[in-house]
């Protein structure tokens, strides 16, 4: 069955995003019918300010972290039987316009995870940012096998089958990377990415964006950890990075704009 805007549930969590957080709702609302927020212990009236909105609104009473979050709106979207859930950061650095590129791309790549890559516009990135994900992506292919362009963004397309998956370890950002990791190895699900454009905090940009929750030191720290650890139980070393030399990242571009450059880049940092 094809996916399209009814039978595809966007999750947005959030922590203190009343900066931006009914703009993104409207936003997702305007591209899919059904809208699952999930209000991490806010204290700035995150909630409040969609409270008029046609959403599904979960509370946490108190803070329990991102990975907390997507379970408790992962839960809820198999429950009301949907085919596959489309998460967004509710801080405004996902462009709602971009889920029709992002199902479009689940229907042409059944059965993958589809990751909004921030491969446009990247020069408005942090430098330190861009580093910072590059690390993450060498880090999380030795949990998958495989490469992937920008395994860390938050904007992504899971099918049902994966956020079915049980005993996903991990919490926070360590949950987001887990998840790609616990797909490849139970399932053999791939990632596929479709180009978005970078969103930040710039002197050319009018939009205000909330400080980042994602703390590269830190979160980069835990998830590498994370990884190592699982890698060195598991064992066979050499031959998952023999599987990562020879599965480049598969990027849904129709215009052709990034699909040779960013694979040739990934198999340039595996060397």
């Amino acid at each position: 069955m094809r996916l399209d805007r009814d039978n595809v549930a966007v999750v947005i969590p959030a922590l203190n995003e009343a900066l931006r957080i009914r703009g993104v709702v409207e936003g997702a609302l305007a591209q899919c019918a059904h809208v699952i927020v999930i209000d991490d212990g806010s204290d700035d009236g995150t909630a409040e300010r969609i409270a008029d909105l046609p959403v599904t609104l979960l509370r946490h009473a108190q803070r329990q972290g991102k990975g907390a979050s997507l379970r408790d709106g992962f839960a809820e979207a198999l429950r009301r039987g949907f085919l596959a859930v489309l998460t967004m950061d509710g801080d405004g650095q996902h462009a709602a316009e971009d889920i029709p590129r992002l199902i479009d791309s689940a229907n042409r790549h059944p059965d993958h995870i589809v990751i909004g890559a921030r491969l446009r516009k990247r020069a408005s990135q942090p430098t330190y940012r861009r580093l910072a994900n590059n690390f993450g992506d060498w880090g999380v292919a030795w949990g998958t096998g495989y490469q992937i362009a920008d395994s860390q963004s938050g904007q992504r397309l899971y099918p049902a089958a994966v956020i079915a998956l049980g005993d996903v370890p991990g919490e926070d950002f360590v949950y987001e990377a887990q998840i790609l990791m616990s797909a490849a190895q139970q399932l053999g699900t791939r990632c596929v990415s479709v180009p978005i454009e970078s969103r930040y905090q710039n002197e050319d940009s009018q939009e205000e964006f909330r400080a980042s929750h994602f703390k590269p030191l830190r979160d980069f720290t835990r998830i590498t950890s994370h990884i190592v650890g699982q890698c060195l139980r598991r064992g066979g070393i050499p031959a998952v990075y023999r599987s990562i030399r020879a599965n480049p990242p598969l990027i849904d571009d129709p215009s052709g704009e990034f699909s040779g450059e960013a694979a040739t880049k990934a198999q340039t940092h595996t060397r």
